[in-house]
Order: C-alpha cells, then sequence, then structure tokens
C-alpha cells in the first residue's frame, strides 16, 4: 500500500510540470493544459491498490441519470471541479456542466483501463461517428451526418457485425496513443486489460450492457443510455450532439479527464484529491457517487468516506449526485432514480448525528 508521504510528493512535483493558464470565470490556479507526466503522476501515484466488485461496469445500469441534469446545471457553476465513480455515465455529466477538471475514482482497476481506452479514442477521433467507429469496430455508416441525433447515429451503427481489420487496427491505435504519443508507462496487466475491456465493446456493439453476478435483472444496454432524455424530453448525452461531445474531447485532450483507483472511505486516495485542489484554489462543483454510499454502509466504511469528503475544499453550490435503486421508485418505475443532495449540509447533518443509516441518507436527499 502507498503511503500518504510519497503521493503528497508526487502531488507537490506535478505542480512543477503543469503548463497553461488559469480558468478566468472561477480564477482556479488550475492549467488548461496538463503535461503528459502530470497526468500520470496524479493517476498512478494517486491511487490505491486494486479493490473488488462484483460487477464488470462496463456499461451503467442507470437510465434516469439525466433528468437531475437541468437542476445540476442551476447550482453548479461551470469551471469547478467534477468527481465521479464508474464508466462513460461520467462523461455526460461532464459535457453537462462544463468543470475544468475531472476524477474519476474506482475500487477497481478495471475501471482505470476503461478510462484510458476512452482517453485514447475521444483523442483518435474527429467526431462522434469516428469515435463510435473505433469503440465497435464497425466502419462508419454511409450517409451519417453530423447533426444527427444519438439515436439516429446508433441506430446506423446497429445492425453492422464487428470488422476483424478494424479490431487489431483499434487496439493498436489506443495502445501507441497511450505509449508512444502520451508515454504513459502502462504496465503490461494494464494494456492487457484495456484490450480485454476493447474486445467486450466490440463483441457487444451498441447492445453491450451492464453484468452482474446477481442474475433476473434487466439493465439498459449502451444504446438505451445514450438516446435516454430528461423528464422533459432533452438529451443531454455526451454522444447527443457534436457540441458534447467535443467538450469531453477537449478535456481528454487537456489531460483533464484523470482515472484513479481508489476507494471512497480509502486511505490516500480521496484525501490526495482534496489536497491537491486545495492546493490549486480550486473547489468540487460535482460528486456523482452513484450508490457507493449503500456499499459504505454495508461494509462499515461511512465515517472514513465522511472524514474524507470534509477533506475536500466545498462551496455551497458543492452536490452530489446519488443513484437509489429500488426504494425510492415504485413498481412500474425505473430501478434507478438520481438524486441530488448538497455536499457541506451532509456533513453537518452526519455531525449533528442525523445521518446514522444509508436510509437516512437517501430520506434527507428525497426531502430536498
Amino acid at each position: 500500500m502507498r503511503r500518504v508521504g510519497l503521493v503528497g510528493i508526487a502531488l507537490a512535483a506535478c505542480v512543477v510540470l503543469f503548463s497553461g493558464t488559469s480558468r478566468r470565470s472561477v480564477g482556479l490556479d488550475v492549467p488548461a493544459q496538463l503535461a503528459d507526466e502530470a497526468f500520470w503522476r496524479l493517476s498512478h501515484e494517486t491511487s490505491e491498490p486494486d479493490g473488488y466488485f462484483d460487477s464488470d461496469n462496463l456499461v451503467s445500469n442507470e437510465d434516469t441519470f439525466e433528468t437531475v441534469i437541468p437542476e445540476l446545471r442551476r447550482i453548479v457553476p461551470p469551471g469547478r471541479v467534477y468527481l465521479g465513480v464508474g464508466p462513460d455515465q461520467n462523461f455526460t455529466y461532464i459535457a453537462a456542466i462544463e468543470p475544468r477538471l475531472a476524477f474519476i475514482l474506482d475500487v477497481r482497476r478495471g475501471n482505470l483501463q476503461v478510462h484510458l481506452m476512452y482517453k485514447a479514442l475521444f483523442e483518435l477521433s474527429a467526431d462522434r461517428a469516428e469515435f463510435l467507429s473505433r469503440l465497435f469496430a464497425r466502419p462508419v455508416p454511409h450517409g451519417v451526418e453530423s447533426g444527427w441525433s444519438a439515436r439516429q447515429l446508433l441506430s446506423a451503427f446497429a445492425g453492422l457485425p464487428p470488422d476483424q481489420p478494424l479490431q487489431r487496427e483499434g487496439f493498436r491505435a489506443i495502445v501507441s496513443r497511450l505509449q508512444s504519443h502520451h508515454h504513459f508507462p502502462l504496465a503490461p496487466d494494464d494494456v492487457s486489460g484495456i484490450g480485454r475491456v476493447y474486445n467486450q465493446f466490440v463483441s457487444g456493439g451498441p447492445e453491450l450492457r451492464f453484468v452482474s453476478s446477481r442474475s433476473g435483472n434487466w439493465y439498459p444496454s449502451f444504446q438505451d443510455i445514450q438516446i435516454s432524455t430528461d423528464a422533459n424530453g432533452v438529451a443531454w448525452s455526451y454522444l447527443s450532439s457534436e457540441a458534447h461531445f467535443q467538450r469531453v474531447k477537449t478535456l481528454q485532450e487537456a489531460n483533464a479527464i484523470i482515472p484513479i483507483v481508489g476507494n471512497f472511505a480509502g486511505p490516500s486516495a480521496l484525501k490526495a484529491i482534496g489536497r491537491y485542489l486545495a492546493a490549486h484554489g480550486a473547489t468540487v462543483g460535482a460528486f456523482y457517487t452513484s450508490n457507493v454510499e449503500r456499499y459504505l454502509f454495508q461494509d462499515r466504511l461511512w465515517q472514513s468516506y465522511v472524514d474524507n469528503v470534509s477533506e475536500l475544499p466545498l462551496t455551497e453550490a458543492s452536490t452530489f449526485i446519488r443513484s437509489c435503486f429500488d426504494a425510492c421508485s415504485s413498481l412500474g418505475q425505473p430501478r434507478a432514480v438520481s438524486l441530488l443532495d448538497s455536499m457541506p449540509t451532509l456533513l453537518q447533518d452526519v455531525k449533528a448525528g442525523h445521518v446514522a443509516t444509508y436510509g437516512d441518507v437517501l430520506l434527507r436527499t428525497r426531502r430536498r
């Protein structure tokens, strides 16, 4: 296990490697472009040892996470810092609230490998059609137009079989982008892990779904998630428009979406992020936790998590995005319900003794 002191040294070293100017709108001392070595140090040195979860999480199992975006955009100013967990649903939140910097923290190293794959594919792709072509190893369908909706675009790809030469070239290009272009010192296990992830996307195509060890549940496909909307029918996904896609692509090219291996209640990762943000005058805009807090209560790690969150630089606008499964919905409604919550208010309520169970978290959230 890495010592916290070493993480602090690594983060301090990153400051020297940054280049660029700060975001004028919020006065952050965060660069517009992170050097490759700075990105890798923040990702690698901040990470905790690989952990375990019983699902692969290549695709989200939440099909209602866009419903909170209009309110989230009202609360959270652009240019803050985004924290999240899991795969590419984070990109939709990022495209919507336009953070200056994003950290994707997950207990599984497999999630870091997913995000390194995505990083390379965003950078290699000029637009959404090329991105999907590379992601699924299918040729770009004839007649695709830049103004197409996500539904039109993904429907055009849905009936196409994988192309083996494209698949071989796609994996080579991903690894080359990470190793030869960025000079990231990927371990052999990371290269093979990225290969396994990529093969599953190619095999599944737009119909790729979340896989759980718990059988009997229906989960949305990649396509289902990308074509979902908020309650008013507005599409927010990062593939819903070229503008949304380009917002994420710009951050990827700036090395500003940083995957990290770590438990929310772990000894070093979230604390190190907090120290980095404080050192650069940055504050958290949004923290997407999915339903991780449920497992923190289950594993008796809730207080350690709260202690970690208390070390993050927050403002009144800092907002949790949670997913409540089953308990917050009625029969016939979606299993997952997305909820917003004030981060500083949660810390105050915990300190006052008002939050003793996961149910307390969901109840207080649903009242807001």
